[in-house]
């Protein structure tokens, strides 16, 4: 396997700093799932607003980068987040819609759009689901806000925890390539699952290694992970 830039010391969480689509996937071993929110290629905005005070996604000028995991994750339960006004062209076996709470939807004019409060997640090559067959709208994971990392598009963790539940199983490893500030680390370790993550920005990557610092004590101490 290639060296991560963090590791823990269990060696169940392995980090990289870079671009994922340089890095050796086959070399990684054994994933069980990718579960991972890839660049929208919405160019940074708000369906035509730009977000103030934050810098841009890396690579959201296309879906280039999305497609090209996808690509590589050919075969592997997926589950992968898209905007519904950049479609992917993928054969997706569900398309999931979260609901990301009243709080959010800025983007069109106010006048004459409806908000814009939902994004989709096309899942496929996924085995049996874990649980009991739910609703394809998955409103009861609000958005949260940014005041701590400032990341822009950052999913709560009680979302992503539910998605890696639902496709895995304790003990398996999950594969997030766009892992931003380590909300599928975080999922991963609090339900008991290997990660191996990557995040190309310096600043995302720094923060999802505190966290998945935070989230393994958490977990060693029995404890629930805080912010």
């Amino acid at each position: 396997m290639p060296t991560p830039t963090w590791e823990s010391d269990c060696g169940t969480v392995k980090l990289f700093r870079g671009d994922c689509l340089a890095l050796d996937w086959h070399a990684l071993g054994v994933v069980h799932a990718l579960i991972t929110d890839a660049p929208y290629g919405i160019g940074f905005k708000s369906h035509g607003q730009h977000f103030k005070g934050d810098s841009p996604i890396a690579g959201d000028d296309s879906t280039d980068a999305a497609l090209a995991a996808l690509d590589r994750a050919a075969g592997i339960p997926t589950a992968c987040f898209f905007s519904p006004y950049k479609p992917l062209p993928v054969k997706w076996r569900s398309v999931l819609v979260w609901s990301k709470g009243k709080d959010t939807g800025i983007g069109g004019d106010r006048e004459t759009c409806w908000k814009r409060d939902f994004e989709l997640i096309g899942v496929r090559c996924n085995r049996r689901l874990n649980g009991q067959r739910d609703s394809a709208v998955l409103d009861q994971f609000p958005a949260r806000k940014q005041k701590q990392t400032k990341h822009p598009a950052e999913k709560p963790v009680p979302l992503m925890r539910y998605l890696v539940e639902k496709l895995t199983q304790p003990d398996q490893v999950v594969l997030d390539p766009f892992m931003g500030t380590g909300a599928t680390c975080v999922a991963a370790i609090e339900t008991g699952r290997s990660f191996v993550g990557c995040e190309i920005k310096g600043e995302w990557f720094k923060i999802a290694v505190s966290r998945a610092q935070r989230a393994l004590a958490a977990r060693k101490a029995q404890l629930p992970f805080k912010e």
